[in-house]
C-alpha cells in the first residue's frame, strides 16, 4: 500500500485502483499510463513539482492533463511569484517521497500548495498516480480538490 492509498483509506474517500505494466524505459509516464489503461489522455493527470522563485524557493504541485504542458508563468502568478521552474527530478523525489513516474499528489511527505488545471472540471473523476509506476487511482475531482486543499486554476499552455 502506498501513502496515497493509505491517506484515502484513512479519510474514507472513494477511489478505484487501476494497475498496468509499467515500462521502466518509458519517459512519458502519463502517456504510457493513459494508453495502457485505454483511457482518454485528457482524463489522466500528471503530477508536476515546480519551484516558485523568491526568498523561500517555495515548492508547489501542479496537476495537468497528460497531453498538456505546464505554463510556468501561470503557476508562478497563481502562487504569488514572478518566476517558476520545474523541480529537478532528484529534488522532486526528495520532496514527495515518490520516484519519478510515480509521484502522486496524495500522501506526499508534506502538503504543498497544489493547483489542479481547470480542465479537470470537465470530468466527474480523473486518474492520478497512486504512488508508484504502474498504479493509477481514479478519484472524484471534487474529492481530490478537497483532500489536497487545492485550487482549480488554468495551468496549461
Amino acid at each position: 500500500m502506498t501513502p496515497a492509498i493509505k491517506l484515502l483509506d484513512k479519510l474514507e474517500i472513494q477511489y478505484t485502483i487501476r494497475q498496468y505494466t509499467a515500462d521502466s524505459e518509458q519517459r512519458n509516464f502519463g502517456e504510457h499510463a493513459a494508453k495502457a489503461l485505454d483511457q482518454n489522455p485528457d482524463q489522466v493527470f500528471k503530477t508536476l513539482m515546480a519551484v516558485i522563485d523568491g526568498n523561500t524557493k517555495k515548492p508547489v504541485v501542479a496537476l495537468i492533463a497528460v497531453p498538456d504542458q505546464l505554463d510556468l508563468k501561470k503557476i508562478a502568478a497563481t502562487c504569488g511569484g514572478r518566476k517558476a521552474s520545474m523541480a529537478e527530478p532528484g529534488a522532486a523525489q526528495r520532496m514527495t517521497g515518490y520516484i519519478i513516474g510515480g509521484i502522486s499528489p496524495l500522501g506526499q511527505r508534506q502538503l504543498y500548495t497544489t493547483c489542479i488545471d481547470t480542465a479537470a472540471q470537465n470530468f466527474d473523476s480523473i486518474f492520478v498516480s497512486g504512488g508508484k509506476r504502474g498504479l493509477q487511482l481514479e478519484i472524484g475531482v471534487d474529492d481530490l480538490r478537497r483532500v489536497l486543499h487545492a485550487s482549480f486554476v488554468e495551468l496549461a499552455r
